[in-house]
């Protein structure tokens, strides 16, 4: 069936829809050339129209190794070649399927280099997805449904969780992870390491993470603008000094907000594994895997005890920042990767070695 993407301000895109499904949301692009299965699972899409500009995708199929969450919490995808066959010695199941099952409206043979080339000139925006010939009471109804703002509520673990450390490792830190919408590969590179992860909800006060006495604290990545979560920023604030804190992406925005920073919302947004990042530190640039859409602002760094660790060479936005006095670090892009290169690994250690006191 004939289907079309249509914009806010009025651009339309034709392609064909996988099913006969309608879908709303803001429409984002991905500049990866592999990862396809990760990004649809990576909670901080969610309620997103997810647009990739690589051309061939479903190549290498589905395989529950490379899921990010429980679910796909994607609105949308727009893509250009749906493969139908895929070559891996990992393939489960078509990308066509694992579509079906995850309830995703897809429209396919789209020109996503379009989509994203309009996108990047006029500013990230709402859209729908619906089939060639709907009428224009359906396009106007879809168009005026509000973007979900509780999106942290919906990816968040529902209940606490332990994940126990790699039996081979020299030491264990117990590390409460707190899931705003939290990768597994983010997980699992902290239990390779050797930490005992307890997991707990979103809504989780700062007293109960500090009564289960842990070593430091993880505040995950996920969706959404950290602004609309205000009541999490201030159960933050409340373990600021108490313990070693590491946060990525949204953890990130909300450390920088507990701080007394501020963050704001960038006109495209940073989606794909290819994005440089500099280590003021150091000196080198390291190529980085990144899903935000929103940054924070260094300028509001003056006055506060915070330092800025690390740049976006594009466009000198904030990427890292650290504490002057307490041991708080956080950095905004994605150092686990999946997809993407595995260049900022050794964040991870330096986690490790922050909660050995060094």
């Amino acid at each position: 069936m004939k289907g079309k993407l249509i914009l806010e301000d009025g651009a339309v895109f034709h392609g064909v829809l996988l099913n006969n499904a309608q879908a709303t949301g803001e429409v984002v692009f991905n500049t990866s050339m592999t990862g396809y299965q990760e990004s649809l699972t990576d909670p901080s899409y969610c309620s997103q129209i997810l647009t990739l500009t690589y051309p061939l995708v479903g190549n290498y199929g589905i395989a529950d190794i490379f899921m990010q969450s429980r679910k796909s919490f994607v609105n949308g995808f727009v893509i250009g070649e749906l493969c139908d066959k895929g070559s891996n010695w990992h393939y489960e199941e078509s990308l066509a399927e694992f579509l079906t099952e995850q309830g995703v409206p897809c429209l396919y043979n789209v020109d996503t280099r379009a989509v994203t080339r309009h996108i990047r000139s006029a500013g990230t925006m709402k859209g729908i997805i619906v089939a060639d010939d709907a009428s224009q009471a359906d396009i106007d109804n879809l168009m005026s449904v509000p973007i979900r703002r509780d999106v942290v509520a919906a990816v968040t673990t529902p209940e606490r969780y332990v994940i126990e450390p790699n039996p081979e490792a020299e030491h264990v830190y117990n590390v409460v992870a707190m899931d705003f919408g939290v990768k597994t590969n983010i997980l699992r590179s902290l239990q390779a390491l050797g930490c005992r992860l307890t997991v707990v909800p979103a809504s989780t006060t700062a007293e109960e993470v500090l009564a289960l006495n842990p070593d430091g604290i993880f505040l995950s990545n996920g969706p959404g603008d950290p602004s609309d979560v205000m009541p999490i920023v201030e159960e933050v604030k409340k373990l600021l000094g108490k313990k070693p804190i590491f946060g990525i992406c949204l953890g990130h925005q909300l450390l920088a907000l507990a701080l007394g920073a501020k963050t704001y919302k960038l006109k495209f947004g940073h989606r794909g594994c290819n994005q440089p990042v500099k280590n003021l530190e150091t000196g080198r640039v390291q190529i980085s895997s990144q899903n935000h859409g929103y940054a924070v602002d260094g300028d509001s760094f003056e006055g506060l005890p915070l330092k800025i660790t690390h740049i976006n060479v594009n466009d000198n936005t904030v990427e890292g920042m650290r504490h002057q006095e307490l041991p708080i670090f956080s950095v905004q892009y994605h150092p686990e990767a999946s997809p993407g290169p595995d260049d900022n690994m050794y964040l991870f250690d330096e986690f490790l070695a922050m909660m050995k006191g060094e």
